[in-house]
C-alpha cells in the first residue's frame, strides 16, 4: 500500500468531500474537514504527521452502561467509525471488512483491538439495537450512544461532519455522515492513520498487525 503523510493543519484546511447518506438517493453534499486521499489515488489509508486527539467522549454502551471511550480504550489499538444501524450500505460493509480482516490476526492480537462504532442516529440507534446489530458483525465490537449534540462534537474533533438524522424525498430517514476510520495508536493514544470509505478487507489486514503494534501501515 502506498501512504503519503499529510499535517492535520493542512487536512483540517481542505476542501469539501462527499458525506454518505447511506442509500438516500440524495448527494448529501456537506462541507467536510478532513480530506481522507486524493482523487484517483487507490490508497486507503492516510497517515497523519500531527495526529488527532483522541475524542473525549462518555457515552452508554451497548449493556446500558456508561463508557468512557479515553479511559476505556487507553494504551490499547483502537478503530473508531462513526455510522448507524438502519444505513443499508456503508456502514455495515464498513464495519465487516474490519470484522473480516480482525479474523487474520492471532488471538492475542484480537482481543486487543478495541473497535467502536459510534452512532450517528442514536435516537432509534438504543443500546440494544446496537447491541443486536454489531453481534451479527463481531460480538467484540464496541457500539456507543447517547446525547446527539455530544456525539457530533465528538465526531467534529476528528474532522468528520455529522448531521441530525432527517427524512429524506421518499420518507425515509437518513443519517448523514463522514465515513472515514480513524486509527489510534497504542503507543500514544493519538489518532494517527485515517480510512476512507474505499478501504478493503485486504487494506486493513494488510494494516492491522501494524496498528497493533504503533507502527506505520
Amino acid at each position: 500500500m502506498r501512504n503519503k503523510t499529510f499535517a492535520a493543519a493542512a487536512l483540517l484546511a481542505a476542501a469539501t468531500l462527499t458525506l454518505s447518506a447511506c442509500g438516500s438517493g440524495d448527494d448529501g453534499k456537506s462541507p467536510i474537514a478532513v480530506v481522507s486521499e486524493e482523487s484517483g489515488s487507490d490508497q486507503a489509508a492516510t497517515v497523519l504527521d500531527q495526529p488527532f486527539e483522541k475524542p473525549d467522549l462518555v457515552l452508554t454502551d451497548t449493556h446500558g452502561k456508561k463508557y468512557d471511550l479515553r479511559k476505556e480504550t487507553k494504551g490499547r489499538p483502537t478503530l473508531v467509525y462513526f455510522g448507524y444501524t438502519h444505513c443499508p450500505d456503508v456502514c455495515p460493509l464498513t464495519m465487516n471488512n474490519i470484522a473480516v480482516a480482525k479474523k487474520s490476526l492471532a488471538r492475542a492480537e484480537q482481543d486487543q483491538l478495541r473497535v467502536v462504532f459510534v452512532t450517528t442516529d442514536p435516537d432509534r440507534d438504543t443500546p440494544g439495537e446496537l447491541g443486536k446489530w454489531l453481534k451479527g458483525i463481531d460480538p467484540q465490537f464496541i457500539g456507543l450512544t447517547g446525547d446527539f449534540s455530544t456525539i457530533q462534537a465528538g465526531a467534529r474533533s476528528l474532522g468528520i461532519s455529522v448531521e441530525p438524522s432527517k427524512k429524506d424525498k421518499n420518507g425515509k430517514v437518513v443519517s448523514v455522515h463522514g465515513t472515514q476510520v480513524i486509527a489510534f495508536s497504542p503507543k500514544t493514544d493519538g489518532g494517527y492513520v485515517l480510512y476512507g470509505e474505499d478501504a478493503k478487507v485486504d487494506d486493513y489486514t494488510k494494516d492491522l498487525p501494524k496498528i497493533i503494534k504503533g507502527a506505520r501501515p
